[in-house]
């Protein structure tokens, strides 16, 4: 598995549906509200045969309200 972060801005007013419609795909291990330029960030684990650009486009990226997403990769827990 591999570990990203997926931040998130949300159409204002909608943050609260995107993180109910997020846990609803049962796809991350945490998800927080944040403050900044970004409304929300993911914990994700990607299984390592997945291309991670495609699952997390499949998995989450069509939710509506979302208006964009920052991933980062992660390379070692320390």
């Amino acid at each position: 598995m591999r570990c990203v972060f997926v931040q998130f801005r949300c159409v204002p007013g909608k943050t609260y549906e995107v993180a109910d419609a997020i846990y609803d795909r049962e796809v991350v291990s945490e998800l927080y509200s944040t403050s900044g330029d970004f409304d929300l960030m993911a914990k994700i684990y990607v299984p390592a045969d997945q291309d991670v650009g495609r699952f997390l486009s499949d998995k989450l990226f069509d939710i509506p309200g979302i208006q964009r997403t920052l991933t980062t990769m992660t390379f070692k827990a320390f």
